[in-house]
């Protein structure tokens, strides 16, 4: 048995219902063996970023413990997104989309091969996944990076 880690999930959809897309993704994550939703955050809306001209997004993340390999982890989000309807191959990069799963952490792994990099190598770089992260892991580090969720969300942050 395989002692479970912590792992942190970004979920968004800017197509269709998207409320109900994200609550599909959580009902089937915790339907997955190997892996216990911990927490999730509320439900952010945000513009998109990059792409073509869409509709907005909403935004959430999920604290998992899970006793999966990373590689596995991001088969099943992938799995989950085909599920409700994604077909990555087809669409556009950065545009429009049912239903996103994204691996953010995985424990203090560092790992860039094809197809899986851990930390994701934008998610720093983003509110759209740093405010909701921050609420249900605001200590997690990126272990690139050396910081915190919540560090890295606040030097985001505008200054007032």
């Amino acid at each position: 048995m395989v002692e479970p880690v912590p792992a942190a999930i970004a979920l968004g959809s800017n197509l269709g219902d998207r409320r109900a897309a994200i609550h599909y993704a959580l009902a089937a994550l915790r339907r997955t063996p190997g892996v216990d939703v911990v927490s999730v955050s509320s439900f952010h809306e945000t513009a998109p970023v990059g792409g073509v001209p869409q509709g907005p997004y909403l935004n959430a993340a999920a604290s998992l413990e899970t006793a999966m390999p990373p590689r596995d982890l991001l088969a099943a989000l992938h799995a989950i997104e085909r599920s409700f309807g994604r077909d990555r191959a087809r669409e556009q990069r950065w545009g429009p989309r049912t239903l996103d799963l994204d691996l953010i952490l995985y424990a203090d792994a560092v790992i860039n091969e094809p197809g899986l990099t851990v930390p994701h190598p934008r998610a720093h770089e983003r509110l759209f996944v740093l405010d909701p992260l921050a609420e249900v892991a605001p200590d997690l580090v990126f272990p690139t990076l050396g910081r915190t969720v919540r560090d890295l969300r606040d030097a985001l942050r505008p200054r007032d």
